[in-house]
């Protein structure tokens, strides 16, 4: 399995983005992706998930702003990013798992493969 994120960029406050993920080579049905961001300084964390199904599940920072979607054809997730704020500014990944369950979306050590980073900077 192979991960492509893509979409970051340099953003003034308010703005927005929208980051890509693009899955290769991996056959699994019941399978996750998530979106996860880590800023300087800071720990990693968890900003939204999608699963096969649909099912979605937001952190709390990022709802109302931040929207995942997914196009199946293409093997792509997308997430666009609204109101972009200066603690938005970070490295985001995304990453797939396997037979996640909604309580465990927001765990990275459930996810088994990793994107390479796009920056996000968010700065006037």
């Amino acid at each position: 399995v192979q991960l492509q994120a893509s979409g970051g960029g340099l953003v003034q406050p308010g703005g927005y983005l929208r980051l890509s993920c693009v899955a290769s080579e991996f056959r699994a049905n019941d399978y996750a992706i998530g979106w996860f961001r880590r800023a300087p300084g800071k720990e990693r964390e968890f900003v939204v998930g999608i699963k096969w199904d649909g099912t979605t599940s937001y952190a709390d920072s990022t709802k109302g702003r931040f929207t995942i979607s997914r196009d199946n054809a293409k093997n792509t997730v997308y997430l666009q990013m609204n109101r972009l704020q200066p603690e938005d500014t970070a490295v985001y990944y995304c990453a797939l798992g396997s037979g996640l369950i909604l309580s465990t979306m927001n765990r990275a050590g459930a996810y088994e493969y990793w994107s390479q980073g796009t920056q996000v900077t968010v700065s006037s």
